[in-house]
């Protein structure tokens, strides 16, 4: 999905460059790269800092059927637990790969354009921002097994400064 939006609707700040500390499976201390790479915060300008807020901004956004996924794994893998089965090695690379077909779709047509991967090391707030387009990011861990959760790749795009 491709959406122009409101350059004023996208909450920023350094703050969101923490999330990536937030502590999950096996990573007491959150991503093990904070920090460390140059692609990685904290030392990352904000998304204001790099695209023109005046000029046209696009949110582009992938839906991805998870839960579609880990009913298949659960089918295939029966004595597999719920981590095993949402376990993002089974279903991360068709995710990225279908968005990073949006994402070539678009450049054909906006080829001045310029696409953020990763907004929230730009100190984007995603969660908020998809709720502008009617998408509730409620994603918590382990989540209830549900063959309709959906899970979503998010980048922005827009005229570099």
């Amino acid at each position: 999905m491709i959406v122009k939006i409101n350059p004023k609707t996208i909450s920023l700040d350094k703050k969101f460059q923490g999330m990536c500390k937030n502590p999950y499976y096996n990573h007491p201390k959150g991503c093990p790269y904070y920090g460390k790479r140059d692609i990685c915060p904290p030392g990352l300008p904000l998304l204001d800092e790099i695209l023109d807020f005046e000029k046209d901004i696009y949110l582009i956004y992938t839906p991805f059927r998870v839960g579609k996924k880990a009913e298949e794994n659960k089918i295939n893998h029966p004595d597999w637990n719920l981590r095993q089965i949402y376990n993002s090695r089974h279903w991360q690379g068709t995710a990225r790969k279908k968005h990073k077909l949006e994402i070539e779709e678009f450049i054909k047509n906006h080829p001045e354009m310029y696409v953020e991967t990763n907004a929230e090391a730009h100190g984007t707030n995603l969660t908020d921002l998809m709720e502008t387009q009617g998408i509730k990011l409620d994603w918590q861990w382990p989540p209830e097994h549900n063959v309709n959760n959906i899970t979503y790749r998010v980048s922005i795009a827009g005229v570099k400064k």
